[in-house]
């Protein structure tokens, strides 16, 4: 088997060709990826959901807009909590992903991670990819990887995302940050 460079951490904002409806003008926040598959959350999805309607005692710790997100299309019962703690160390319920990027036990009281967050989301699902599935849509041109930001968990303007990731690369990249909606219309 051929060794799998990690991308956990990074962005995968998908091009404008990639037709799957589930990650149309998606950017995902890679949780893990090695050589037994990857999964992320679709950061830009947020659903009519309030945090309170599921998770009562995690919503007053969550970001604007106060909604669950769809995190992808797998597992559309399950919840995730991905939290940006700035410093060296997390406390006890949160494992680091990527520099300030983490997942959140949400087993743990939420008092005990509320002093130390900086940023909270809760994720509905996930993306997933079995063993060599998500390089072979980087292969085919579906995603664009990118470098993450800590603000990019916590955006409060979700929608502007997949613009607003793309218009900050210093490539060619910026430029499809204008590709329109409907091609079919210019």
């Amino acid at each position: 088997m051929t060794e799998v460079s990690s991308l956990t951490g990074r962005l995968l904002v998908a091009a404008p060709a990639l037709t799957d409806p589930n990650f149309d003008r998606a950017v995902v926040l890679l949780l893990d990826h090695d050589e037994e598959g990857s999964l992320g959350v679709v950061l830009n999805r947020p659903t009519p959901v309030g945090v309170g309607d599921i998770l009562a005692s995690w919503a007053a710790l969550t970001g604007e807009p106060g909604v669950v997100f769809q995190g992808g299309p797998v597992s559309l019962d399950s919840a995730l909590g991905v939290a940006v703690i700035p410093g060296d160390e997390g406390p006890l319920g949160w494992r680091r992903v990527h520099g300030a990027i983490g997942l959140v036990d949400l087993e743990t009281p939420p008092e005990l991670l509320g002093p130390a967050l900086g940023s909270l989301r809760i994720f509905a699902g996930y993306a997933g990819w079995g063993p060599g599935q998500l390089e072979g849509e980087l292969t085919e041109g579906a995603w664009y990887v990118v470098e993450s930001e800590p603000g990019d968990v916590s955006s409060p303007r979700p929608e502007q995302l997949w613009r607003a990731v793309l218009r900050r690369q210093r490539s060619e990249l910026a430029m499809i940050a204008t590709y329109p909606d409907d091609p079919s219309l210019n």
